[in-house]
């Protein structure tokens, strides 16, 4: 068995779920490594549809071990929700196939108040915060303040700890209009999830250990995309972890040596959820019939997405960040009927033609998408299962993404069922 991680190549929404969903055929244990509940996993089984925020979708697979790492920040009512969502769906959700890392951080309700505060008090500056603490949480981190999930164990110690962290996010709350919040009252909101999180507590660098010392394969699912990377993606309209495939080691807690395959997911378009540049975005008829066609609302906010052609500029960073061995187009079939398709394959910046993204903030906003036009197809390829069942016109569009992107193309979704889908 290989080691897999799965990472999304645009800004997120690319898929990654039905992909993790697929591939969990191909390993023992799967984890999630960075992230938190402002991440959502949409998966239709049997005309069945499951949105999961925190939990591997790798727990819809019976004899699989699903792990949350120390790279995640977990809230601990969603987690405790999302238990119980699955339970009534018949899913075993007991700890000893669902663990949680004794070193993830805590997501509390004063991170969630802190996020929606400072959104609001931006006005026109916004950057399209979720509101789910998840920002907030990192900083703490950051700031070696933070909460651990092994704190939950210890009433005591989480009591005293939520003490601490009011001090300074009281004055934080005074500062934004908000009102401020009582350590006994966040610890008696957060005490009945905390006790039934702790029993879902582990060693999850050692449960990694186990497997690959048995030879059994592991996958490493990511959430959101390369370019809401804090590091590497369109900053400030990014997320507050490392989205790119080098994290899924630090994140989990093994080396980098054990990953044996990056699959990068790419939509057959391009889209993106709140604030931010987005240089091939269409505000025209082409971008709603890909947003009507394509169903495109956020799992996990329900906000709309906007649409535009794919862009080769944003994906060779991509491709330059996580090395992967090979891509999954999903979502082809959303392009079925359009006469022509526009690939972005330089920028035009400054007087100056780009391959990648300029590196500059924000310059993202102020280039010009240089397109290369292709035919489009009108048969419907939702039902195809095979490479050379596809229009001739949508195996050129994919050759032709192999070919600037220099990775091969292996997988390519045309619908959102499981057995949707074409192995090349």
């Amino acid at each position: 068995m290989s080691n897999i991680v799965i990472i999304g190549a645009q800004w997120g929404d690319e898929g990654k779920g039905k992909v993790v969903d697929l591939l969990t055929h191909e390993v023992d244990a799967i984890v999630r490594f960075q992230g938190g509940n402002n991440a959502g996993h949409t998966l239709v089984v049997k005309d069945r549809k499951l949105v999961l925020h925190l939990i591997p979708s790798g727990i819809l697979h019976s004899g699989k071990i699903c792990l949350i790492g120390n790279g995640v920040v977990l809230d601990p009512e969603v987690f405790c929700n999302e238990l119980d969502t699955l339970a009534k769906q018949g899913v075993d959700v007991a700890p000893y196939r669902l663990k949680v890392s004794r070193k993830t951080h805590v997501i509390m309700p004063y991170h969630k108040l802190l996020d929606s505060a400072r959104e609001a008090a931006k006005k026109d500056g916004k950057i399209g915060t979720t509101g789910r603490g998840i920002g907030p949480c990192y900083e703490d981190k950051a700031a070696r303040t933070g909460i651990r999930a092994a704190d939950l164990t210890d009433p005591q110690l989480l009591r005293r700890k939520i003490e601490a962290a009011l001090v300074e996010k009281n004055a934080l709350f005074s500062l934004y209009g908000a009102q401020p919040m009582d350590a006994d009252e966040v610890f008696e909101q957060v005490r009945p999830y905390a006790e039934r999180v702790a029993g879902y507590l582990a060693d999850v660098s050692s449960e990694i250990q186990q497997r690959l010392e048995s030879g059994k394969g592991v996958l490493f699912e990511g959430a959101q995309g390369t370019h809401l990377d804090i590091d590497h993606g369109t900053y400030p309209f990014v997320t507050s972890s490392i989205c790119v495939a080098g994290n899924a080691s630090a994140g989990s807690g093994c080396s980098p040596r054990v990953l044996d395959r990056i699959v990068a997911i790419v939509k057959a378009y391009t889209t993106r959820v709140g604030s931010g540049p987005f240089p091939t975005e269409l505000n025209d008829e082409t971008g709603e019939f890909l947003q009507s066609r394509g169903h495109e609302f956020g799992a996990t906010t329900g906000r709309k997405r906007r649409c535009g052609w794919l862009d080769i500029c944003i994906l060779r960073e991509s491709a330059r960040l996580n090395g992967p061995t090979d891509i999954c187009v999903t979502k082809l079939d959303v392009l079925d009927g359009l006469k022509t398709l526009k690939l972005c394959v330089k920028y035009r910046y400054q007087g100056n033609e780009y391959a990648y993204p300029p590196q500059a903030e924000n310059a993202l906003a102020e280039v010009e998408p240089i397109y290369e036009v292709m035919p489009g197809w009108d048969e419907d390829t939702s039902a195809v299962r095979a490479w050379e069942e596809l229009p001739e016109n949508a195996r050129r569009y994919l050759l032709r993404m192999e070919e600037l992107l220099g990775v091969p193309v292996t997988m390519i979704s045309v619908g959102p069922d499981r057995d949707q889908i074409i192995r090349r």
